[in-house]
């Protein structure tokens, strides 16, 4: 693997709100970088990297409850949205470009509004922009790996062999796109590095994406009319697991954005479409 897309250690940030594990690469203009469920500093630096083609400074989170980041204080996108603007503080960084995915969502939307000096620019991929339910299958496969956690090295087998076959895994989603995105000479070292992801630190990500499950379902409406950053929302318009009209909501209620809805599009739009994500994103950075 390229050194391009080789992943950079975590390290743990003080900042007066508490510890922020974060990874550190480029340089450049800084870009926040927020995963989703099941998510870390990894999965951040993977959407920068997707996301990104000119040199940036990125700054890849990990949300409370996430891998190095204690999720005590900040369950709610308000609190992880100052936690954001906590760490700038300790990076010694007065703004930054904001992109979040899927469950990062909320708290970049509460970043954007809660700190807008301090956002340059908002990005939501496939990101939720309101409460909703986690589908029944993604819960399901939740309780079944919670399970496997506890049987000592089922997690680790199931990495080794999701790297010996990543197109038998990419099939098993019951995406098309995502096995073809395998070939891509860009999308398919980032999917690599994202399959591998999840069963690394399985148990320190499932805190998170508890609080995130519990939190979405009961989200109260976020303050999208009050951001003032310009913004970019891409959306797969095929996407079971936050359904387009998140991003359709998104786009119509911030006051300066561009919606982008990719035919085809499932929740993996990152991946399976990524040439198209990355016209968008020169056209906006412009």
């Amino acid at each position: 693997m390229s050194g391009r897309f080789r992943l950079p250690a975590p390290r743990i940030v003080a900042t007066r709100l508490g510890p922020v594990a974060c990874a550190e690469s480029g340089d450049g203009p800084p870009v926040l970088a927020i995963h989703g469920g099941m998510g870390g500093c990894d999965q951040s630096w993977i959407l920068a990297q997707a996301l990104f083609t000119q040199p940036r400074r990125i700054i890849a989170v990990a949300r409370p409850g996430y891998p190095g980041t204690p999720l005590a204080g900040a369950r709610t996108p308000e609190r992880q949205a100052d936690r954001h603007a906590a760490l700038l503080d300790a990076l010694g960084l007065q703004s930054a470009s904001v992109a979040a995915i899927s469950a990062g969502g909320p708290s970049a939307i509460q970043f954007a509004a809660r700190h807008g000096a301090r956002c340059e620019r908002l990005i939501l991929v496939s990101a939720a922009s309101g409460a909703m339910q986690t589908p029944l299958p993604l819960l399901s496969r939740l309780r079944t790996m919670t399970l496997m956690a506890r049987i000592p090295g089922a997690l680790s087998f199931l990495r080794r062999r999701i790297m010996a076959d990543p197109a038998a895994a990419a099939a098993r989603a019951a995406n098309p796109g995502l096995v073809a995105a395998l070939d891509h000479p860009e999308a398919g070292p980032l999917l690599r590095l994202f399959q591998q992801g999840v069963f690394t630190d399985f148990k320190a990500r499932l805190p998170g994406t508890r609080n995130d499950i519990a939190c979405l379902a009961a989200l109260p409406p976020l303050p999208l009319a009050d951001i003032t950053a310009p913004a970019l929302v891409i959306h797969g318009a095929d996407d079971f697991v936050v359904p387009p009209a998140h991003g359709r909501h998104a786009a119509a209620s911030l006051p300066q954005a561009r919606l982008v809805l990719l035919p085809g599009g499932g929740h993996e739009v990152l991946f399976t479409h990524l040439d198209a994500i990355r016209a968008a994103m020169t056209d906006f950075l412009r």
